[in-house]
């Protein structure tokens, strides 16, 4: 058979679950459920992060921008996916894929990238915290995040060239609910080991290298935990840093599964529900995360419910 290319039009099926129809109308309503404490409680995060006077800090900063990072991305998915989960049709347009895609490697970098940053935060917080606001200078945390956020939209626009380049032989189903590497990898008929040393380098980069800054910083502050005598100590420590270490093990365990295994070795099953896991469910998680263990923020929503209660009163009078 020739190579042939669908990059000139048509698009392309999604095919989700659909091979558990039994379990699309749960499916549904537990994603729709999960987008919408997603948008809620990220948009919480931000809202409180920006408005109230104690938040204005580094850790904070960086938090609105992970909030921010998660809305978007889930947006990008979901309501695709919740088309095709209550359609007939299972379909996305080329165009519609390649900016899935796209959005998807993108936002997904650049978390990657946040993470590294905010462990760099939680070691000047704990192992300099006489100069913690010298070394996190607004400044310099804005240049940080700036450049999260350009390294993982270069590296988007060269892997979304490269693999909607590769010949695909006419094939155009794609098993999965969304436009991901994995799943279209899948499809690509010409698959060589030259893909498997760009996806392992992809990994590298975006993956293994934040988390090993990740490490070296949680080691610095492990070294540093174990001098503190006091029980009150190592309490404050563990506040300011186990929210980060479990959004960090939620986030880079299920991405190391999915981007660092032999692509002909997956199981389209796993991989399907460990990318809804990790596209749905943890950017929901996140904000609780964060707020659960952590009386300024729990403070700082209950300060704004009752600012809008008042609020409402207000205009109703």
């Amino acid at each position: 058979m020739g190579t042939l290319n669908t990059s000139s039009g048509g698009g392309f099926i999604l095919l989700g679950f659909s091979d558990q129809p039994q379990l699309e109308p749960i499916i549904s309503v537990a994603v729709l459920l999960f987008y919408l404490m997603t948008l809620l409680s990220n948009t919480a995060i931000i809202l409180v992060s920006s408005l109230h006077s104690r938040l204005q800090t580094p850790m904070y900063y960086f938090l609105t921008n992970l909030s921010f990072l998660d809305i978007c991305y889930t947006t990008s998915i979901v309501p695709q996916m919740l088309v095709n989960l209550w359609g007939p049709k299972k379909s996305i347009t080329y165009a519609g894929c390649f900016l899935q895609f796209f959005i998807a490697f993108d936002l997904g970098a650049t978390e990657c990238l946040l993470l590294a940053v905010m462990a760099y935060d939680r070691y000047a917080a704990v192992c300099q915290p006489l100069r913690y606001v010298v070394v996190m200078h607004p400044r310099f945390c804005k240049k940080m995040v700036a450049a999260s956020w350009l390294t993982g939209l270069g590296g988007a626009l060269g892997v979304s060239s490269f693999i909607f380049s590769l010949p695909r032989c006419g094939h155009h189903t794609i098993d999965d609910f969304f436009c991901e590497i994995p799943a279209f990898l899948k499809i690509i008929c010409e698959y060589t080991n030259i893909i498997d040393v760009f996806i392992y380098i992809l990994g590298v980069i975006y993956l293994l290298l934040p988390l090993g800054v990740i490490l070296v910083s949680y080691g610095v502050i492990t070294q540093a935990v174990t001098k503190i005598k006091s029980g009150r100590g190592w309490k404050k420590v563990l506040n300011t840093c186990g929210s980060h270490l479990t959004v960090v093990t939620l986030f880079y365990g299920s991405a190391i599964y999915m981007y660092l295994q032999p692509q002909k070795s997956s199981s389209y099953t796993v991989d399907k529900f460990l990318s809804l896991f990790y596209t749905i469910i943890t950017p929901s998680l996140n904000p609780l995360i964060y707020t659960l263990r952590n009386k300024d923020v729990k403070g700082a929503l209950k300060w704004l419910f009752i600012r809008i209660q008042s609020s409402e009163q207000t205009s109703t009078e």
